[in-house]
């Protein structure tokens, strides 16, 4: 009998594949100079023999957009590849408001890895965090080399009022973990909160660095200024970073004239750019705090680097993430896109942001937070990883390292005494936040009569009360209570307890002044603001006003040390 030729999908040899992709992204993004042309010719004539003789039928679309990923997969990290599809959708979600579950991911080794959970959206409401991995959605596996980003930004996107089923790997948990969202309009704000810690100190979050959050950021504290506000404390924990100019513009209200914020190398000139502050900061005397953590990256490691390095503000928290690589969005013949990596961030000391990577090594890089967790760092200062060999120093010569991230001046570990099997397994079943919302639809009638959280607070049920019944709450949901731990995390659970139901009554500025009551860090910082009196965390008696303005030569003599 005669064999029929096969019609099922048919992978191509990945080095041809490759190739064909590199010939025409070379010959459409770059010079056309002879080497560049005499392979465009080359991978082209190679096009061409598979769509002529190539034994069976080939789609030659479908193979080079399945190509692409892989060719910028073998590069760092952080270039990656948009189909149209998804570029459209990333536009949406950068430039209002969109119907989403209100997550940032990337695909992670073949998987749905969660960047950033966006506060007040779907999905932080439901208990996802940053760092899970989506492995399903409704019950379709979402894992492997031939799910695009795009399929899952479609799946993931719906009606509003509509429901997505969700399989969840996280690192707490040996089992997989569900979550049903409820698609909604997403939160566009990137300042989540701002009010008065004190008397004196102004708090503000920061989720993100979007096109307007400079003007978010102004307003907010203008109107912490009317309070009374003489000093300020900056959360960017959380915080992934955007637009580069936002940190920027904000580093320089309280810098004086004429010094470095970031500059950035590449390796062709036109990738240089430097920032200096021009002098017109409207808080150049105030002090200043900032709140980093391992979530903190990109344009929050740009602002926190500038304040740190220029001596001009106290950062506390543990390590950020380390991400110093510049993108360029290059917009492809069919509306597709490549970001591709054409800098690196450097900031006024020198240091490069960016933590360490081999070229196509994704999966080390992938884990690194995983593996700082595991060598303690996040409990231990010691256990913070710095490279001796990157040696720097601030404006007033205190000594900083380079290596990957910015190390905080104040770090404050984990407080793992209140974190038990009891509170991981409640906090993974999403049962914290699905308690807040059922007490909130039993109670509505009453809390939305109150004017405000400090209300709520006066007439909110007791501390007993409130865990009990959460207790009562988890059990019915397969926890059973266990009040030895339960006891070790009650603080913790009540505080949280209280800020969700505030948070779905009030908003996300009612949030946050109830959770950082028992906040580690945001009370340590407070505390260092009281003790130190200065902006400067070492030399309690230096004045703002008296730093040293570094001079433009300065660039000069990084890029000697860089060889750049």
């Amino acid at each position: 009998m005669k064999q029929q030729p096969t019609r099922d999908p048919i992978w191509l040899p990945l080095a041809i594949s490759l190739a064909v992709v590199v010939g025409m992204l070379i010959g459409k993004l770059f010079s056309a100079n002879t080497y560049v042309a005499d392979n465009d010719r080359k991978f082209n004539a190679i096009l061409s023999l598979i769509n002529q003789d190539y034994v069976d039928t080939t789609n030659l679309k479908d193979l080079i957009e399945m190509s692409i990923p892989e060719i910028l997969s073998n590069l760092d990290p952080h270039s990656s590849y948009l189909t149209a599809e998804e570029l459209r959708a990333t536009s949406e979600t950068e430039n209002g408001s969109v119907c989403d579950i209100g997550i940032q991911f990337e695909m992670i080794n073949d998987t749905v890895g969660v960047i950033e959970v966006i506060p007040g959206g779907p999905s932080s409401k439901v208990g996802i965090m940053a760092g899970d991995r989506i492995i399903s959605i409704d019950d379709t596996t979402v894992v492997g080399d031939k799910v695009t980003k795009g399929a899952v930004i479609k799946r993931l996107r719906g009606e509003k009022g509509s429901k997505v089923k969700l399989g969840i790997k996280r690192q707490t948990s040996p089992k997989t973990l569900t979550f049903t969202v409820t698609r909604g309009n997403i939160p566009v704000n990137t300042v989540d909160a701002f009010y008065m810690l004190d008397k004196n100190t102004g708090y503000i979050k920061v989720n993100q660095f979007g096109r307007h959050t400079y003007n978010e950021f102004m307003s907010a504290m203008a109107s912490l200024e009317k309070e009374g506000a003489k000093r300020y404390m900056i959360d960017l924990r959380g915080n992934g970073g955007g637009f580069m100019e936002m940190a920027v513009l904000m580093a320089n209200e309280f810098l004086p004239a004429d010094q470095l914020i970031v500059f950035t190398k590449g390796r062709y000139k036109r990738d240089e750019r430097e920032r200096w502050s021009d002098g017109k900061g409207q808080y150049q005397d105030a002090e200043v705090t900032v709140l980093i953590d391992e979530f903190s990256a990109s344009a929050s490691e740009i602002f926190a680097g500038a304040l740190q390095d220029n001596d001009r503000g106290l950062i506390v928290g543990c390590r950020s993430y380390g991400k110093g690589l510049v993108q360029k969005e290059f917009i492809l013949p069919d509306s597709s896109a490549i970001r591709l990596t054409t800098a690196r961030y450097y900031t006024p000391s020198g240091r490069c942001i960016q933590k360490e990577y081999s070229m196509g090594g994704t999966d080390d890089y992938s884990n690194e937070l995983a593996e700082r967790f595991k060598r303690g760092e996040m409990d231990y200062s010691d256990s913070i990883k710095v490279d001796k060999s990157q040696k720097f120093t601030t404006a007033h010569g205190r000594t900083v390292y380079g290596g990957g991230g910015i190390v905080p001046d104040i770090f404050v570990p984990r407080d793992t005494s209140v974190i038990n099997r009891y509170y991981i397994d409640v906090d993974n079943a999403g049962l914290l936040q699905r308690y807040a919302f059922t007490y909130c639809n039993n109670n509505r009638a009453t809390l939305e009569k109150m004017t405000d959280y400090k209300q709520f607070l006066r007439m909110a049920p007791t501390d007993e009360a409130l865990i009990e019944d959460f207790a009562d709450f988890a059990s019915k949901d397969g926890i059973p209570p266990r009040w030895y731990y339960i006891n070790m995390s009650r603080d913790l659970i009540v505080t949280r307890l209280k800020a969700m139901i505030a948070r779905d009554i009030f908003g996300s500025q009612a949030y946050y002044p109830i959770l950082n009551r028992n906040d580690k860090t945001v009370q340590q910082a407070l505390k260092a603001m009281n003790k130190h009196k200065a902006v400067f965390p070492i030399t309690e008696s230096l004045d703002p006003k008296s730093i040293a303005q570094r001079p433009r030569n300065l660039l000069t003599e990084i890029k000697q040390r860089w060889r750049l």
